[in-house]
């Protein structure tokens, strides 16, 4: 291990109901922007259905290798979505990175 691709998850719950149109809307265009990324492989935006999670969404997707995790990062769609959507309508969050 220590070179493979790199998982990176992203568990969230919103401010909104998890079957309110505004979590849908916030889900589509999060994976419109952040699939968008170049480096971005296998996006998914996935809902919670264990009760043993307090989250209730989870953005996967994976980087071929951490260059492309870092210009993820960096990238302007993504920070623009971080501070204009991701800052204002999620509630709670936790990031997971695995290597594979």
């Amino acid at each position: 291990m220590g070179t493979g691709t790199i998982r990176h998850m992203a568990l969230f719950t919103l401010k909104y109901p998890a079957d309110s149109k505004e979590a849908q809307t916030f889900l589509q265009d999060g994976e419109k922007i952040l699939s968008g990324i170049p480096v971005v492989r296998q996006f998914e935006a996935l809902q919670q259905i264990s009760s043993k999670c307090e989250y209730d969404f989870c953005f996967s997707m994976e980087f071929a290798s951490q260059e492309d995790y870092e210009s993820y990062n960096n990238h302007p769609d993504h920070q623009a979505f971080v501070s204009e959507r991701w800052e204002t309508e999620v509630a709670k969050f936790q990031e997971i990175d695995l290597r594979k």
